[in-house]
């Protein structure tokens, strides 16, 4: 997932989220884009903020990353070349914007992106396969099953050894007996001690 905040090419320097037309994406406006990648295909959503209330906008992968000449960014993004744009070859985003001037879009396709053949989207004042080029955002696609895998947070403890080592059970030492025990003592006027036959 990747965001920024759009700006125009100069004099604020390289940024990676550029507005050539700030009617229609003022300075201080934001894009939000997600990939998700698995066996089934590549799942691309936009979200933006601080657009032109209402304004119905055409936004696309491009082959290229963004440049203070809105045509830096290249062609559209297409799974299989070809000369003419097509919804189910590329990667999509129209939509317009409410009244807030956010909008949310998203495109589903069966297939990845090469390694570095997507690089950015194109926000365009119109939806479709045309339209002026009026934004970008440079966004570093990655291509289907280069995601690094995560490691585990739970990471299992190796086993160490018991703190209190056990003892050795040793035999108890039998208790010796005297040979010739004192006789027994009663109590005065007690009855006598019992005598060893």
């Amino acid at each position: 997932m990747e965001r920024g905040r759009f700006m125009p090419p100069v004099p604020y320097g390289p940024t990676r989220a550029l507005t050539y037309d700030r009617r229609l994406v003022p300075a201080g406006a934001w894009i939000r884009v997600e990939q998700r990648t698995d066996a089934a295909g590549t799942t691309v959503t936009a979200r933006l903020e601080g657009l032109r209330p209402g304004q119905a906008y055409g936004a696309h992968v491009h082959t290229g990353p963004c440049g203070a000449d809105p045509k830096a960014a290249g062609g559209h993004y297409q799974h299989v070349p070809k000369p003419e744009a097509d919804p189910r070859n590329e990667v999509w985003l129209d939509f317009t914007a409410d009244a807030h001037g956010s909008g949310v879009a998203g495109a589903r396709q069966a297939w990845g992106f090469r390694p570095g053949g997507a690089a950015s989207v194109v926000l365009h004042d119109e939806p479709g396969g045309a339209g002026a080029r009026i934004a970008c955002f440079t966004v570093p696609f990655a291509p289907r099953g280069s995601a690094p895998e995560r490691p585990a947070l739970v990471r299992p403890v190796p086993e160490r050894p018991a703190l209190v080592r056990p003892v050795p059970e040793k035999p108890a030492p039998e208790s010796p007996v005297p040979e010739n025990p004192a006789p027994a003592r009663s109590a005065p006027g007690g009855p006598a001690p019992a005598e060893k036959a």
